[in-house]
């Protein structure tokens, strides 16, 4: 069997991956609006703002939109589904302040911890189609220790474009086939493959409740996890 390719860089997917989205928006969505006298599922108002995520993507990437921070796209989201929701009367105020919820998402237990571990092997950076002062702002409240913040604002594209993985890698002059992309998406992997970086697969299985996210891949990759501690361990 043929040795793996030494990794020099890991790059990371962040919603979900490193960060527990959903719990958070809940928790920020209670927050701005139940004063105003909202009372929701705030687990259900969390998914459906998160469902407007890909069509969002979708529009730029196919050109009905020109390419805009993800901030824009969660904006535009959100005031579909609080008018989906009948809550046209929230103030701007309210939707600019939770917009940056986004801002706010807290990490899952094992990255800072995993992230610190991983620095002393590889170049780290995000790959997100988060935006860099959503990326930064992420990093600065959980403690990731990232070496540059890549992704979509840097490519000018969304993932699953190639070049959303291939412009990461070629940021930090490594080779893709000596950059390792993490995610705990499997379709995020099978793009990032395909644009000849190596994959790891971390398994989240609460991302979207108990027991709704991805428990191992369904595709093939070159390293499966539980944990970000784990693939600092493997690698």
């Amino acid at each position: 069997m043929s040795a793996k390719p030494l990794i020099k860089a890991c790059i990371f997917d962040v919603f979900g991956t490193l960060v527990d989205w959903r719990t958070s928006i809940a928790r920020e969505a209670q927050a701005a609006l139940a004063p105003l006298g909202v009372a929701l599922d705030w687990s259900a108002f969390s998914d459906a703002w998160r469902d407007q995520y890909q069509p969002a993507m979708e529009d730029v990437r196919a050109g009905r939109l020109p390419f805009s921070k993800l901030d824009v796209l969660h904006r535009r989201n959100l005031d579909v589904v609080l008018a989906a929701y009948g809550l046209q009367q929230v103030d701007e105020a309210t939707r600019s302040h939770l917009n940056l919820a986004w801002h706010r998402l807290d990490a899952w237990p094992d990255v800072a911890p995993g992230l610190l571990a991983l620095r002393n092997k590889c170049l780290l950076a995000p790959c997100s189609n988060g935006n860099i002062s959503l990326m930064v702002d992420l990093a600065r409240r959980n403690g990731f220790a990232w070496d540059a913040v890549l992704g979509a604002e840097v490519a000018r594209a969304y993932k699953p474009t190639p070049i959303v993985y291939t412009a990461s890698a070629a940021a930090l002059d490594v080779p893709p086939e000596n950059t390792l992309m993490v995610a705990a998406h499997s379709d995020d992997l099978v793009a990032a493959a395909a644009a000849g970086l190596r994959t790891a697969f971390v398994a989240r299985p609460d991302e979207f409740g108990a027991g709704q996210g991805e428990r191992e891949p369904a595709c093939a990759v070159d390293y499966c996890v539980s944990s970000i501690l784990e693939l600092a361990d493997v690698l």
